[in-house]
């Protein structure tokens, strides 16, 4: 079933967020001094290529610094993200077959607004359970 999802999310979502992720982690590289947020982007970008089986969590060893770049990350980034993430999650819900994906757009707001301090895990690992 995840790889039915997986596959229906590439083709309606998946892969037209992943290149905005790119093209924002592409200019984050351009700046010099935004290359963490660049690494951040890319990232993403791999998990929006393919979400289901796997999920976001919370790293322990997060500090001050990604709270600081948190902040600077909502202010140049995130706000656009987010806001593509609503945008298609509402379009994504119109139909009945569209609704999972429109939800698991809905749960990728908080990372793209948010994506310091987190890590990418497989749901199947059970360390992070």
């Amino acid at each position: 079933m995840r790889f039915i999802l997986n596959l229906i999310w590439l083709i309606l979502a998946g892969f037209w967020l992943a290149l905005l992720y790119v093209a924002f982690g592409i200019l984050a590289c351009i700046l010099i001094i935004t290359i963490p947020f660049g690494i951040a982007c890319f990232r993403i970008a791999n998990f929006t290529l393919w979400p289901f089986g796997r999920r976001i969590v919370l790293r322990p060893d997060a500090g001050a610094g990604s709270l600081i770049g948190n902040v600077i990350w909502i202010i140049l980034f995130g706000w656009e993200l987010a806001l593509a993430h609503l945008i298609t999650g509402i379009a994504l819900c119109i139909t009945i077959i569209g609704i999972p994906l429109g939800l698991a757009n809905f749960k990728l707001i908080p990372v793209s607004l948010v994506p310091l301090g987190r890590e990418i895990v497989s749901t199947n690992d059970q360390a992070f359970v």
